[in-house]
């Protein structure tokens, strides 16, 4: 994936779950648009080196975003926007061995008989159909040990649960792990943070639905997909 051009500052905090704070290059104090619904943890300390990108949408309130902070262990990207688009890509290119050989791929499929959207549809002749969730991984909790969630996430479980169901009436229900923090070598549920999700996803995988996670490498004018990584239900 190409990035927007991406400008230099540094991140003074994160507010209001949305807003943030740069102070740019130029010594400027700007309030960025901060696509992250979690709690950031590891990656909002003030004083880290911080990109972020500028919009020419002139209905914008705020026409920076911000993309990617430095962390003592590697860059994170934390618009979480892009782990779907991430993933699409990879999708398409096949790189996902276990979901190869879908010949159309439908992005933001309504759930059957239920509320909200699935990240991606996959369909052929020969295949069951695979409904896919999406979730980007940016807590490294230790030696490159991802967890997520970052914080209590019923939205997250509610996912599990409709990808239980989908897996129930014969398709496919695939959640794929997207570790946009580059330092993350392999990915498990955050116990001590959300339990009632760990063990929400432990039943759902005794029920049949299938765990992929994958990591990220970024220059910062591109960012791609470039591995498998290991997921576990328990942190090792």
């Amino acid at each position: 994936m190409i990035l927007p051009e991406l400008q230099k500052g540094r991140l003074l905090r994160r507010y209001k779950r949305f807003l943030a704070d740069i102070e740019t290059a130029e010594g400027e104090v700007i309030t960025v648009h901060c696509p992250n619904t979690g709690a950031m943890t590891g990656c909002a300390d003030p004083g880290s080196v911080a990109y972020y990108s500028v919009s020419d949408n002139p209905k914008r309130k705020y026409p920076h975003t911000l993309e990617f902070v430095e962390t003592p262990v590697g860059l994170v990207s934390v618009n979480t926007g892009r782990a779907n688009a991430l993933v699409g890509e990879a999708l398409a290119a096949e790189q996902i061995i276990s979901l190869a050989g879908y010949t159309d791929i439908k992005a933001e499929s309504k759930i059957p008989d239920g509320g909200g959207r699935f990240d991606f549809l996959a369909r052929n002749a020969k295949q069951a159909s695979a409904f896919i969730e999406v979730k980007s991984v940016t807590l490294d909790t230790e030696n490159g040990a991802g967890e997520f969630p970052d914080a209590v996430s019923e939205r997250a479980l509610k996912h599990v649960h409709a990808l239980k169901r989908m897996v129930s009436i014969g398709h496919r229900g695939v959640l794929i792990f997207c570790a946009q923090h580059c330092g993350i070598s392999r990915v498990s549920p955050a116990r001590s943070i959300d339990p009632a999700y760990a063990q929400g996803l432990e039943e759902a995988i005794e029920a049949g639905i299938e765990v992929y996670a994958a990591g990220c490498v970024t220059d910062l004018k591109t960012v791609r997909i470039d591995r498998a990584i290991v997921f576990s239900l328990y942190r090792s």
